[in-house]
């Protein structure tokens, strides 16, 4: 530490501090400019910080000994909001207001402040504020690469799914978290050269009860007012930075907590189920096994302008006969195969729940309503299975409260097939075979969420032939579509098997087939075959994003269509529409809404006649299902006799 003493005083000693400062100054710029190139602001920011250690000297006299470690103090905040932002791939100088620079530097010295009060010293409370942000903001630039959106608090409860496939992805720290580092060692680089503080020293008690008072009244206003609508801040979905992290995540909290929907009664619910017109299921067969394939990350490009080598899956485009398919509008994109679920075996779109919430992890109990429950009643056995980890999405509760009879696992899979280190499709349907040849003519319904196509998409090519890929401009560019692609032909294939299979049975079947939601690809991929920036879209090409097929197929005759458009909480209704199994009275309000309104997701709206809609839209008929989805779910007075069969 030589270089940091220096015993000259006076008006010598400031010239030698300030030549110090220089050249400190300019050794960092020079070397972080060299180094990293993608941020212009970051190379004169970080060596304003680190010349800033040429006036911290020892020991510390007079005035400076008051006020240079209470600079550095106030300096920990505006140093975490910079590199946090850097981590959550946002510019704060460019692309946050200053309204929202405010509110989340409001956060971080909230944070520093109340444990500079705690402690009473300022060099601990800085240096655990300091790693307490940049472990947060790590983490969160992992979920941002990986997943294509940033942090929101239903992912505290998602820990052990993040886990479960953790080993899968590619930690090593990239150009961007090694600039955040360097700030925040920089900065933690100045709090250690601070002297020791002996004693613990706070304000006066009047002040830090009103410091302490203020914080609260804040965090009052914050999360119970309309203060931040005011302010035009919203949980931010599509363009999930835009807030700056901290402050989204804190708003996306305020939006977990469910209110009452307004104008919201029993009166208002015994309305809507008065006025629920009966609908009779179509005169056909009833199948003896309904098996519900919900195929991971299975979607169908050809709506884009994707240069192929081959069509990734040409036995799904084949398949018509006894078949009624479509396109289903998932309410995700890229991740939140929980929420896909969610809707498809309980009929409730997540549009009317907090953004991003997981209703598996927050919102669901013993004794749900769903296909289950409604099938369980006909005389059908049923059975979950999903050859991954148990832990994920808090299934192992959820299946039970949605009344599965067994529940199946990776564990559970017989001879299982591993394509990139994930049980194969193939091998998951021939499980299948297994459980429908054991029920024989046995009524057995079967959910199953497959794991081939799990993302990420540059692990290495284990059993995976590249059967096809990216041609033209785009060849060799993006090397994670080329495996994506290729999965989607082993899919195929397996489909086609399953299909064959049944199609061999005399036991009546009927098999529902849904892409949960599109592949977490990168946003450049998206952006170079639509031609369209990610930022810039309307909602019809956002919802595009959206889309997965879906099918309906039987081994006995049915009326066959295509072209149909749905969401998932819809595709359950015409799934037991179709095998003439009766509805329940939710399912005929459903029924009546699908007519209306065939597509309700998060990102929009699109009616029966095509005309699409933002979300904010209200109809009525949207009003009446918001309020039979808060009666489902959260009120003591839930009209059970609506949503079983009686």
């Amino acid at each position: 530490m030589a270089f940091f003493e220096i015993k000259a005083n006076g008006h010598y000693k400031r010239q030698l501090l300030t030549i110090r400062a220089a050249i400190i100054f300019f050794i960092v710029w020079l070397i972080s400019d060299r180094f990293y190139i993608d941020n212009k602001a970051f190379a004169p920011l970080l060596a304003i910080l680190c010349s800033f250690s040429s006036f911290i000297t020892k020991p510390l006299h007079g005035f400076s000994k008051v006020f240079i470690p209470k600079f550095i103090l106030v300096l920990g905040a505006p140093v975490c909001l910079l590199a946090v932002e850097i981590l959550n791939n946002t510019n704060p100088f460019f692309d946050l207001s200053v309204t929202q620079c405010f509110f989340n530097l409001v956060w971080y010295y909230l944070v520093f402040g109340l444990l500079a009060l705690a402690f009473g010293k300022i060099k601990p409370s800085c240096v655990i504020s300091t790693v307490f942000f940049t472990v947060i903001g790590v983490i969160n630039h992992y979920v941002l690469e990986f997943r294509g959106r940033v942090i929101f608090p239903c992912d505290i409860f998602a820990w052990k799914t993040a886990l479960n496939v953790s080993d899968n992805f590619d930690f090593t720290p990239d150009i961007t978290m090694i600039g955040a580092c360097l700030f925040t060692f920089a900065y933690l680089f100045l709090v250690l050269l601070l002297p020791h503080e002996p004693k613990a020293k706070r304000p006066k008690k009047q002040i830090s009860l009103a410091i302490c008072a203020i914080s609260i009244v804040y965090m009052a206003a914050f999360f119970n007012t309309n203060m931040m609508k005011s302010f035009g801040i919203y949980s931010q979905q599509w363009k999930t930075q835009s807030n700056g992290f901290v402050l989204n995540f804190t708003v996306s909290l305020k939006y977990s907590m469910v209110n009452e929907p307004e104008n919201y009664s029993n009166k208002a619910i015994l309305n809507i189920i008065e006025n629920t017109e009966p609908v009779t299921s179509d005169n056909n067969p009833q199948p003896v096994h309904i098996i519900a394939i919900m195929n991971e990350s299975f979607a169908d490009f050809s709506e884009y302008d994707v240069p192929y080598s081959a069509d990734p899956t040409p036995f799904l485009h084949s398949l018509s006969e006894n078949t009624i398919k479509g396109t289903m509008y998932s309410p995700v994109t890229g991740g939140g195969t929980a929420n896909v679920e969610f809707e498809f075996l309980t009929g409730n779109s997540i549009t009317f729940l907090p953004a991003n919430s997981v209703a598996y992890q927050l919102y669901l109990k013993n004794n749900t309503p769903s296909l289950v429950s409604q099938l369980k009643s006909l005389g059908y056995s049923s059975v979950a299975y999903h050859p991954y980890k148990s832990s994920g999405w808090n299934r192992t509760s959820v299946y039970k409260w949605l009344g599965f009879d067994k529940q199946m696992y990776q564990e559970d899979t017989i001879d299982p097939y591993y394509i990139r280190g994930y049980i194969s499709d193939q091998s998951d349907y021939e499980n299948l075979y297994y459980l429908t040849d054991n029920a024989g003519d046995e009524p057995l319904f079967i959910f199953n969420v497959t794991m081939q196509n799990h993302s990420g998409y540059k692990l290495p090519w284990t059993n995976l032939d590249r059967s096809v890929w990216l041609t033209g401009d785009m060849e060799n560019r993006y090397l994670d579509a080329d495996q994506y692609f290729s999965l989607m032909r082993e899919s195929d294939n397996a489909l086609r098997n399953l299909i064959s299979h049944y199609s061999n049975t005399d036991v009546p079947t009927m098999i529902i087939f849904f892409g949960d939601h599109q592949p977490p690809l990168t946003n450049s991929f998206y952006e170079e075959i639509t031609g369209i920036s990610m930022d810039n879209r309307n909602t019809s090409e956002v919802l595009k994003q959206y889309t997965t097929p879906f099918f309906i197929w039987t081994n006995y005759d049915i009326e066959e269509k295509q072209d149909v458009i749905l969401s998932p909480w819809g595709l359950g209704v015409l799934a037991m529409k179709t095998a003439n199994i009766e509805l329940t009275g939710y399912q005929e309000f459903l029924y009546s809404l699908m007519n209306e309104l065939p597509v309700i997701t998060p990102a929009g709206y699109i009616s029966a006649n095509g005309e699409v809609f933002s979300s904010e839209t209200f109809f009525p008929i949207t009003r009446s299902y918001e309020f039979l989805i808060y009666n489902f779910l959260f009120d003591d007075e839930r009209q059970d006799n609506f949503f079983f069969l009686e």
